[in-house]
């Protein structure tokens, strides 16, 4: 039987290996839990006794099948709660990451499947994040790239937040850089700074914010692309 815990690393490893590859290493790990490589190790070691992953001496670690379902369910009610919180509870997206964290390992089967109703089993997060389906099938590898990989003069659109921090994400969203907002990049500083001009005005963000905003080139230039994630 599986603990709050154990699916913390399970999900932590599953984010791993979609953003680095397989195996992940136990430093990865320990440093994305906040936790000691002996502390991580000592779990690594239960997980592996349960056949939740494969562990390569030297290597690192890998989830089994079973492993990758249990992870990818508990995403999903992650996933479904962020959302959940800004659409029908006036949470802004920068709370939200802490309450889904405390509430994903205990909603029931049929609660999730009600949120996920009330909601209309939207794709996304509100922060852009894809939100596994019921068959827990891993969602489908997005073309995106960081801002950070862009050029001046660039026309892009704003797919993805990644950081969490409270501060950065009430920055982003007062800054009308959000899932879905169609942004030029008008110039990159000789220090890293991203100019960016969108219908809301000029916007400025460090090479660190700039790393962790991922972006799409819009198919056509006509495509209609919704200026925000509605609840932001």
């Amino acid at each position: 039987m599986q603990t709050d815990v154990m699916e913390d690393y399970l999900k932590v490893i599953y984010r791993l290996e979609r953003e680095e590859g397989a195996p992940v290493g136990t430093s990865a790990i320990a440093d994305a839990l906040d936790v000691t490589a002996p502390t991580a190790t000592r779990m690594l070691e239960k997980l592996a006794d349960e056949e939740l992953i494969e562990r390569e001496k030297y290597s690192g670690v890998e989830l089994t099948e079973h492993g990758r379902r249990i992870a990818l369910e508990t995403v999903r009610h992650h996933r479904l709660l962020e959302a959940y919180l800004v659409e029908h509870l006036d949470y802004e997206w920068e709370e939200v990451h802490d309450e889904a964290e405390r509430l994903e390992h205990h909603i029931s089967e049929s609660f999730e499947e009600r949120i996920a109703d009330l909601l209309g089993h939207p794709p996304v997060d509100p922060h852009g994040e894809p939100i596994p389906g019921v068959d827990l099938e891993p969602p489908a590898d997005a073309d995106t790239r960081p801002l950070s990989a862009c050029e001046s003069g660039e026309r892009i659109v704003v797919a993805t937040v990644r950081d969490r921090d409270e501060e950065t994400l009430q920055y982003l969203a007062d800054s009308g850089i959000v899932p879905g907002r169609k942004v030029t990049v008008t110039d990159v500083t000789p220090v890293d700074v991203y100019v960016l001009e969108h219908e809301g005005g000029t916007q400025h963000l460090s090479a660190a914010v700039a790393e962790s905003v991922y972006v799409e080139t819009p198919a056509e230039e006509s495509d209609a692309v919704p200026e925000e994630v509605p609840g932001l």
